[in-house]
């Protein structure tokens, strides 16, 4: 086998790997539940009840309660004095009794100062609920029917209201630590509420969980008022497939997923634009900080998100459509405003690559700050959409992000399990970024982020504000003064090439596991180790080594041809280097692509004369990557269904291909006009076409 058919396969070998790669995208794993459906709508938002309430809850050491009461207001504490006289004589020890007792609609149940650890409810199951036939979920626990909840309440949840209708429980201490509901790390959850409408929960802690500290799930009217939830593996508020619901004043902290979660919100503006009636959900006056994720949403639909502050997570805020069994994909109508969204750089990983995370929950130290994050997660980003259409992110304060403000990718519809072919674009589109002050706190003070948006190119009817600073693309397009106004609006299917690439490298995440995928910088990676410069120091050996043959073979003596091969050689340098900056944007990477299409453009006008059909598909190379480069610095193309780097890396191949036989093969005869230059390579062809009568030389070079 000669060396160029030994070259050409096994240049295929390696872009078939290449292809698969790219096209194989790991499973994805998040909250599993029952399958549920949308409320109907027809409930409401409660209001705080502020009568006496119908049960109590404490405990009966009256030396315990009364330092835990010392300090209050002199109203405050005679109340709480008196509510635990009274408690003493016909109260409850444990909430779940409390819960238990509810007889009617409307009902309060009152918790006085205290820790309560619900200790009948902490034991494994026993009996009939130690063998409950159900599913298990990915990470192991049993994904129970309503009817099996209701059988065995306490096989997952410290506290479980079921099926309660307008039920209020609320502290009635000072501040929201003085009542601690604690799960010590032995169920899922601390506080279930599922099908229980008009709930309200108000100025109490929640804590240490397997899973959420508080889980309201199928519920139409639900508020959760002054709480605070802590230090739980996946979330610290989870609210699930609900209607009419409001978080306010609350708090979140140490979760290893988000500090809230209004996964699946109802579903009520699909198919809407940006003006719609009403929201599902409505978020205000809340802090999450120093969580894997501040907020977060599978099928986040129709959540009002404002004068809220996410900050100190690995990221601010995230929505997406990227994981399977969640009513309401693909996520939409998200709206941000008013939010303080900053600092979020903490990294977590480290957690999982030392073992910590691999211990019990007990054990890994969550109260001295461990997080263990549950799935990726590009530390030090502001506010992440993953496959979201119709989200409005407008006057919010975000600054101080090591990575990047913003960040927008597509996620194709086969991740969350939908194969349909017409599906498999319907990400991300309609999302407006506009109005919001970045770089600076509210003081104005200079806090800039690394760059202000990252952007896979995936989308139509995307845009942003026009003062946002660095960005990659270099060039995005900009919203008009009105919604759904776009300047320069791009219609692409399939997001760039080297950005597809990484985030499915970096997707291939485990804690269970503690896979931590090599070549993404997310967790760590640097320098050759990244994904990107792999492939463009790959891509720049493959294309610096056919190119310089392809000149020494056949242009030799050409001498434009000669500088135009310097300048690519020096262009695919850049481009490697470029791609070792790209968490901070710049014009690198578009001066690679000028200097390699020049290169292209040259050697093709000079191989004309001779080689005619591969030289026109160099010049066609050369133009593919003149106009790639336009395309991510000065304005991305209107309209086209992909970027210009997919034709240009689709052709390319071909073109190596093509140039190592044209680099390769004989040089004609010495009767034969060379192709340009004096000939390095004057030995004749062993079997030379003879020369027709009357001397004339044959037609040479055909491609």
């Amino acid at each position: 086998m000669s060396w160029t058919r030994r070259f050409v396969l096994a240049l295929s070998v390696v872009l078939a790997a290449l292809a698969a790669a790219l096209f194989t995208a790991p499973a994805a794993q998040a909250h599993e539940e029952r399958p549920v459906t949308f409320p109907d709508g027809s409930g409401s938002v409660p209001v705080l009840r502020t009568g006496e309430p119908d049960l109590l809850v404490c405990k009966t050491d009256r030396d315990d309660f009364a330092r835990r009461i010392a300090g209050y207001p002199a109203d405050l504490k005679t109340r709480n004095l008196a509510l635990h006289e009274r408690c003493r004589r016909q109260g409850y020890r444990h909430l779940q009794q409390a819960v238990d007792a509810v007889d009617r609609p409307g009902m309060t149940i009152a918790i006085l100062p205290g820790l309560y650890e619900e200790e009948p409810s902490l034991p494994a199951p026993t009996g009939a609920c130690a063998s409950l036939e159900a599913p298990n979920s990915a990470l192991g626990y049993q994904i129970l029917s309503y009817e099996q909840q209701r059988q065995c309440p306490h096989n997952q949840n410290l506290v479980a209201i079921l099926g309660k209708k307008d039920l209020q429980i609320e502290g009635t201490g000072a501040s929201r630590l003085d009542v601690v509901i604690d799960a010590k790390y032995a169920k899922l959850n601390a506080i279930r509420a599922d099908r229980s409408d008009g709930v309200y929960f108000r100025n109490f802690t929640a804590q240490r969980t397997t899973f959420n500290s508080l889980y309201v799930l199928a519920g139409d009217g639900f508020v959760i008022d002054d709480v605070l939830t802590r230090w739980n593996d996946e979330y610290g508020f989870l609210t699930f497939a609900s209607d009419h619901g409001l978080y306010k004043n609350c708090e979140s902290y140490g979760n290893g997923d988000s500090g809230i979660y209004p996964g699946s919100a109802s579903n009520i503006n699909d198919g809407r634009g940006y003006d719609v009636p009403r929201h599902s959900i409505e978020i205000t006056g809340c802090r999450s900080h120093h969580n894997m994720v501040g907020y977060s949403g599978t099928a986040g639909d129709s959540v009002h998100v404002h004068d809220n502050e996410f900050d100190h997570n690995m990221g601010g805020a995230s929505m997406d459509s990227a994981f399977p069994g969640h009513p309401g994909l693909p996520q939409n109508h998200a709206r941000f405003e008013r939010n303080l969204i900053h600092d979020n750089n903490q990294n977590y990983y480290p957690y999982v690559a030392d073992g910590t995370c691999a211990k019990p929950p007990v054990e890994r130290g969550y109260e001295q700050g461990v997080v263990c994050p549950q799935i990726s997660m590009p530390p030090g980003t502001g506010i992440i959409t993953a496959g979201g259409n119709w989200n409005l992110y407008e006057n919010n304060w975000i600054y101080g992000h090591q990575r990047s403000a913003f960040f927008l990718s597509a996620v194709p519809a086969f991740i969350r399990g939908e194969s349909e072919w017409g599906k498999q674009t319907d990400t991300s589109h309609h999302n407006r970024y506009a109005g919001n002050h970045l770089g600076v706190d509210r003081d104005g003070t200079a806090r800039p982020n690394r760059s202000d948006v990252w952007w896979d190119g995936q989308g139509s009817g995307n845009c942003w504000q026009s003062d946002a600073g660095a960005a990659t693309p270099y060039a995005v397009p900009a919203c008009g003064p009105r919604w759904g106004e776009v300047s320069g609006n791009t219609r692409r299917l399939v997001g760039e090439p080297v950005k597809l690439a990484q985030l499915l490298v970096c997707a291939d995440y485990n804690v269970q596991a503690r896979r931590l995928p090599a070549g993404c910088d997310w967790y760590g990676a640097r320098g050759v180790q990244r994904v990107e410069t792999q492939l463009a120091l790959g891509t720049a050996a493959v294309l610096a080594l056919v190119g310089t043959l392809l000149w020494w073979r056949r242009l030799r003596g050409h001498r434009p041809a000669g500088v135009a091969t310097a300048l690519g050689l020096l262009g695919l340098a850049l481009d490697v280097a470029g791609s070792t900056l790209a968490l901070t944007p710049t014009l690198l990477p578009a001066l690679a692509l000028l200097l390699t299409g020049l290169w292209w453009t040259v050697l093709g006008l000079a191989l004309r004369p001779h080689r005619p059909v591969f030289a026109w598909t160099t010049v066609a190379l050369g133009a593919l990557t003149l106009l790639d480069a336009f395309d991510k610095a000065v304005l991305m193309i209107p309209w086209i269904p992909l970027s210009p780097a997919w034709l240009r890396g689709l052709l390319a191949v071909v073109w190596v291909l093509w140039a190592v036989i044209v680099a390769g093969a004989r040089r004609p005869g010495p009767d034969a006009h060379p192709a340009v230059g004096p000939d390095p390579d004057p030995s004749p062809d062993p079997d030379p076409t003879p020369a027709p009568a009357g001397g004339a030389a044959p037609a040479g070079g055909a491609s």
